[in-house]
């Protein structure tokens, strides 16, 4: 499977728990995240780490990222946010539409799977 390759990160503050490899959005200020939870939020990144409320927490923002999935994907999908920042298939998503990036492997609910990094927003008919 092919690894992680992170090329650019930040440090944030923890707006609240943060867990490892979920889809980061910013928090309540420009200095702090929290997990992103569905399709619609703007993600930020990917937390390389767990983190407790108030804490600080590198966030990939470019590269290749490990993902925690809540749901099945396939290789070469768009990867959005459900619930708790766990990576979801965006084709199954709203009309407004949040992609953190593509699936380099196909995976299942609790898996963490490598994704490219490239965030981009849409809203469809």
């Amino acid at each position: 499977m092919i690894q992680a390759t992170i090329l650019q990160t930040k440090n944030f503050i923890a707006g609240a728990a943060i867990d490892k490899n979920k889809i980061v959005m910013f928090g309540s200020d420009d200095d702090s995240v929290i997990h992103a939870t569905a399709a619609t939020d703007r993600p930020v990144g990917v937390s390389l780490a767990a983190a407790a409320s108030g804490a600080r927490v590198d966030v990939a923002l470019q590269g290749i990222a490990e993902v925690k999935l809540g749901g099945t994907i396939a290789r070469g999908g768009d990867v959005t946010s459900g619930a708790a920042g766990v990576g979801v298939d965006l084709s199954a998503a709203a009309t407004i539409k949040s992609s953190i990036g593509r699936a380099m492997a196909s995976g299942d609910s609790g898996d963490v799977i490598p994704v490219n990094l490239n965030l981009w927003s849409a809203t469809t008919a």
